[in-house]
């Protein structure tokens, strides 16, 4: 076993990249499921977790009870940093579900990253009786773009409008805007727009970034994307620069495609971060996290779950 604080299996301390330029503060990694039946093109991590289905992993909600009394209950629990939480699947194991139900009656603050769609909204109860922010990833507003990039995930107005009924009920809400891929999605008016959709909804914060490129990824991206090839390579493998095991644009065009999303949060007075840019100016990063964290900070109790003296009910 690891000592308290350190990855205890399910728990693991997340740090995928060992890389200088993620910024995301000590936190528990938390994946119900291995695989991802949402088989996102640019998905950094299906090199290791499979591409095309989600599979409960055996005796999890066991092996997490036994684990919670020994992690730290100061760090947050990250919930979808490598395979979604909210596929399909879990409709039948909800598995989600009971980790969030052992989370929060544990009094862990729970970050949860997902693509998920209308399933969410049967958690949302529990949810909003707790410390439990969501961060859902709407790369773009168009669904055909979607349906061809994150072919198995729900399509953006449904991530959207549940976004919004969960904002609704108090569950504070950020938007990650990635990745934000050359010829794709990366139209100045429409990213704007994107930004604009996230604030009606209620979203504290926006986090984007530049997609960047690995070898699977890279070939899936060309084979959906096959008239981008020759661009891509150039940008990527000539113009571009190698850090960390990935492919990065030149950092100009990194500023210039992102500028869109901050500026506009910054116009609506939104908070706004880059995720492994390496850009922490105040131009490109002015929020508390880069990934949301905090925002489990501030949840709070929806009026339905207090009684009139206002102290809480559970």
């Amino acid at each position: 076993m690891s000592c308290i604080g350190g990855s205890i299996y399910p728990f693991s301390v997340f740090d995928p990249w060992q890389g200088e330029l993620c910024t995301c503060p000590k936190k528990y990694s938390l994946n119900p499921y291995t695989g991802c039946s949402f088989a996102c093109l640019y998905c950094y991590a299906k090199s290791y977790i499979g591409k095309k289905s989600s599979h409960p992993k055996m005796n999890f909600l066991k092996l997490m009870e036994r684990a919670l009394p020994k992690i730290n209950r100061n760090l947050v629990v990250n919930l979808g940093t490598s395979s979604d939480p909210y596929p399909e699947e879990e409709k039948e194991h909800e598995l989600t579900k009971g980790a969030l139900n052992l989370l929060i009656k544990g009094g862990f603050k729970v970050l949860i990253t997902t693509k998920g769609g209308s399933i969410m909204l049967r958690d949302a109860e529990l949810m909003a009786g707790g410390k439990v922010a969501v961060t859902p990833t709407v790369t773009t507003l168009s669904e055909n773009i979607a349906r061809k990039i994150e072919p198995g995930a729900p399509p953006p107005s449904e991530r959207i409008e549940t976004a919004k009924k969960l904002s609704s009920l108090g569950i504070p809400i950020g938007f990650r805007i990635d990745p934000i891929i050359p010829g794709v999605n990366d139209d100045e008016s429409e990213l704007r727009e994107l930004v604009e959709v996230a604030a009606e909804v209620g979203a504290k914060m926006v986090v984007t970034s530049t997609y960047k490129a690995k070898p699977l990824d890279f070939k899936d991206m060309v084979e959906a994307f096959p008239e981008l090839e020759e661009r891509w390579r150039v940008l990527y493998f000539e113009e571009g620069e190698r850090i960390g095991g990935y492919r990065y644009l030149k950092r100009e065009l990194r500023e210039k495609m992102l500028a869109p999303v901050v500026n506009e949060a910054a116009k609506l007075g939104i908070e706004y971060a880059t995720c492994r840019e390496g850009l922490l100016s105040k131009e490109f990063f002015n929020s508390r996290s880069c990934d949301g964290s905090h925002l489990t900070e501030n949840s709070f109790k929806h009026e339905k779950y207090k009684n009139k003296e206002g102290s809480e009910q559970l």
